[in-house]
Formats: C-alpha cells, structure tokens, sequence
C-alpha cells in the first residue's frame, strides 16, 4: 500500500512445538500495513490471530519468513518502547490507584524508552474520558472504565503501533459501541497505527479501514478487504447502513469458507 509502512510480514510462519513436533499456527503470511492505519483482524478460532499480535509485539518468534515493525525487528521496537498492547481482561494492578496504572510503564521502564516521552498520565486519562477517576482503584470502576484505563496506559509511552486483542469482548452492547466510537476518536488525534483483533463483524466494519480475513488449518490470509467505500469524509459509517450489511454478510461467507463450515 502507498506510504510509509508501519509493519511487513513476507512468508511468515508462527507457531509452537507440540509433543509431536512442530506445529504451525500461522503460515505464509504476506501482509503491509500502513502507518497510522487502522486495520481489523476476523477469523475462526485458532487461525492466530493472537498469535499475530503477539509476533509484532516480540512477545512469539517467528518460525518462518520475516517480519519489521517501525523498519526493525520486534524486539528492536518492543525495546524502544514503540508497541503498546492491549489485552482483553483490562489486567490492572489492584493496589494502584487509576493514575499509578496508567503510569506504570515508564516507572518500570523508562531508560527503555528510545525518545523523550514526559510521563503525563492525566493527559491520557483525559484522552479516554476518565480525567476525573484519577484517585479511584480499579475495584471501583466498572469492566468499560477498566477497559480505558488500560487504553490509557498503553498510550503513556506514546507508542507508533497500538495492538488490541479482543479488548470489548467482554462488555456489553451499548458500553461497546460507546467505546468503538471513542477508539477512533482517539486514534484521529494520535495517528496511532492499530490492529484490532474482534470476534464482532459489524465491529470489524465500523472501526478498520481494512479487514484482514484470516482462515484456519493452518491459519492464513482468506481476504483483505478495504472498506474506505463504507466510510464518509469522517471515516466514520452507520452500523444500520445496506451497505455495512452486505459488506458484514460478505465477510461471514468468508468466515465460514476458512472455517471449513461452508
């Protein structure tokens, strides 16, 4: 794709070894994606995309092929501190008020961190609509709240590449919504590149700019969508629109072709 380019994967092979010998979770992808792109992930169970996510952020080596994040290995990004992850349980340290959480990296870190970066939590807690819960412990906020305080602590360090592996599973609808909306919000102010790995098609239409399709047995490209036709001069798009529906409808055809469930 035109641009600079924030992650590039070429015949990458991941995986892990069984007690029968290797095996191959995630094989011969060839993917670029742009920076400050915000590409979705959709697939069955176990066609990896986690285990993706957690390649780019050096967490799982590669088996086979290459990978760059930022024009460097992942570990050369993850020490400099240029990949921030969130999970799908919000993983708070209990004891931490909301304002000690978000600061956390850069307290356990900071020489790490390759390029100034001012430790500013309430900056980000403003960011994520939380500005006034600094002082609260997790145990007082609900699961959404928990969930942006974690949003917001991956942003401390201010990273180019922000993965988000399922991070409103757990919510429910409406809190969901609400959440998809203030994600780009926040990706439209930071220019972050994102990949965000959903079991939810309608929430793969209305957050990415692509969708990545991934097939299963052995996990692989099924598709790589664009959806820009979706979207208006906001980048936003209306979940109730025919087109979001055809285009939903589409995707899960494809869904179970690459489950074998066709």
């Amino acid at each position: 794709m035109p641009g600079a380019v924030a992650i590039e994967a070429a015949g990458l092979s991941l995986g892990y070894e069984g007690e029968n010998g290797p095996i191959r979770v995630l094989n011969d992808l060839d993917l670029t994606i742009g920076k400050g792109e915000f590409l979705t992930i959709l697939g069955p169970s176990g066609c990896g995309k986690s285990t993706l996510l957690r390649a780019v952020a050096d967490l799982l080596p590669a088996t086979g092929g290459s990978l760059s994040v930022l024009d460097r290995t992942p570990t050369e990004a993850r020490k400099s501190r240029e990949v921030g992850f969130v999970f799908q349980e919000a993983t708070l340290l209990p004891w931490r008020t909301v304002q000690e959480n978000v600061a956390l990296p850069l307290q356990v870190g900071r020489r790490s961190v390759s390029r100034p970066v001012e430790a500013r939590p309430e900056h980000w807690l403003e960011l994520v609509g939380l500005s006034g819960f600094a002082d609260r412990y997790p145990h007082e906020l609900s699961g959404g709240q928990r969930q942006r305080v974690s949003i917001a602590r991956a942003l401390q360090c201010e990273p180019e590449v922000l993965l988000m592996d399922e991070p409103f599973g757990a919510l429910d609808e409406i809190t969901r919504d609400r959440l998809n909306d203030e994600l780009l919000s926040i990706w439209r102010r930071t220019g972050t590149t994102i990949l965000f790995v959903t079991h939810s098609i309608i929430e793969a239409i209305y957050l990415g700019g692509r969708v990545l399709v991934l097939a299963a047995n052995p996990g692989r490209v099924q598709a790589l969508i664009d959806l820009a036709p979706l979207k208006d001069e906001n980048g936003g798009c209306r979940r109730e629109s025919a087109a979001v529906q055809e285009t939903a409808a589409q995707l899960r055809r494809l869904l179970q072709e690459g489950s074998g469930e066709a």
